[in-house]
């Protein structure tokens, strides 16, 4: 049952603001009070399961059975994603990007939107520095993972068509001040949220005008951004006569924990590994990384790490060991105590540059094709 964009957008006595930090705790509840599906219940039907869907990491949706079917029969399906260039292109960074990879190759039209309005109105980013980050940060970055210029507009929000800078206008006349304050909050909603989340509902929706006709979309997502689905659900549905849209689809990603154990931030180098990170920088980052290991290396022995609270974990998790087996011989190896944190962050640390390495060479190539994407 979908619930209606009036329902206040709290979860745990904490907001879900798509503008700020939300740290969740409990995706079960939240799923619940919010009305995303569990995307165990679809996965059976998607033809290409993704190591993040195998693995829980995406553990929500809404409406991808139409996704999962259009990749089946290879028919049209749009995604759709966006990036705010805050700094270095991080892990964190990193997961939205594999999602659009994935998307692409299994034949979804991409479209890259780099939010620079919404970065302007609701953080007061400078332009300039913004649009330099997005090529030369995001853009090589996401070219050297494997995205490719077919089928893929990478745009920014403030000189993309005239077309799709009028119908966020548009979209303002059917949703009202009350209705926004309701999904957003009334005490900290601006001016600027509001035109930047209309602008995000065209940026969602525009794909099927671009496409020529009503086209299955799914946006992939972090929990926090579930606030501008919801809305653009709902001002999908109320414009059914005038462009009679099909109402987009969404996956949620759990997210990555920061090295330190808490919030991977952008603004604290400390909580992540760049993409543009030396030897030297991944070695002091790691070994420095939170662990699920015991006080003493006697009590590892005897009684087991704990991997679900180890950060060194998730990176294998998330982004170096796409082999599930494997996977889980080192969460047996770690919870049974055969196997120590510092050995296990030194095999880690090898995963990790061996990446970088090959990844960083791509990413100069890259710069040959940047003009292909920005056209």
């Amino acid at each position: 049952m979908r619930l209606s964009i009036t329902c206040l957008v709290i979860y745990m006595d904490k907001r879900i603001d798509p503008w700020g930090a939300s740290d969740i705790s409990d995706y079960d509840k939240l799923m619940r009070e919010f009305g995303i599906e569990p995307f165990s219940n679809v996965i059976k039907s998607v033809p290409d399961v993704h190591k993040y869907m195998r693995r829980g990491i995406i553990y929500g949706h809404r409406d991808f059975s139409r996704i999962a079917q259009a990749m089946k029969n290879k028919a049209p399906f749009v995604m759709l994603t966006g990036l705010m260039p805050s700094g270095k292109m991080h892990l964190g960074h990193k997961m939205v990007a594999d999602e659009m990879i994935y998307f692409q190759e299994n034949g979804a039209h991409c479209y890259v939107c780099v939010a620079d309005v919404e970065a302007y109105l609701t953080r007061g980013m400078d332009t300039k520095v913004m649009r330099e980050l997005a090529i030369n940060e995001y853009l090589l970055n996401y070219i050297a993972l494997g995205l490719k210029p077919k089928k893929c507009r990478f745009y920014f929000q403030s000189d993309f068509s005239n077309e799709y800078n009028v119908i966020s206008k548009y979209f303002s006349k059917k949703v009202t001040f009350n209705e926004l304050k309701a999904i957003y909050g009334g005490e900290s909603l601006t001016t600027g949220k509001i035109v930047s989340a209309l602008t995000q509902v065209a940026d969602i929706l525009y794909p099927q005008i671009d496409m020529g006709k009503p086209t299955p979309t799914v946006v992939p997502v972090g929990t926090d951004q579930d606030p501008h689905l919801r809305l653009t659900r709902d001002i999908a549905s109320r414009f059914k006569k005038e462009y009679n849209f099909i109402l987009p689809s969404s996956t949620y990603h759990r997210y990555q924990k920061g090295l330190s154990g808490s919030k991977m931030s952008s603004s604290d180098p400390t909580t992540y590994i760049a993409l543009t990170d030396s030897r030297k920088e991944v070695e002091g980052k790691v070994k420095r990384a939170l662990t699920g290991g015991r006080d003493t290396l006697d009590e590892q022995k005897k009684l087991g790490g704990s991997p679900l609270k180890c950060t060194v974990f998730e990176l294998y998790k998330f982004h170096f060991m796409d082999d599930d087996k494997e996977l889980s011989k080192v969460f047996d190896e770690c919870r049974s105590g055969n196997v120590m944190c510092g050995e296990c962050k030194g095999r880690c640390i090898e995963l990790i540059v061996g990446f970088l390495l090959k990844h960083q060479a791509k990413r100069e190539k890259a710069r040959k094709v940047l003009d292909k994407f920005l056209k």
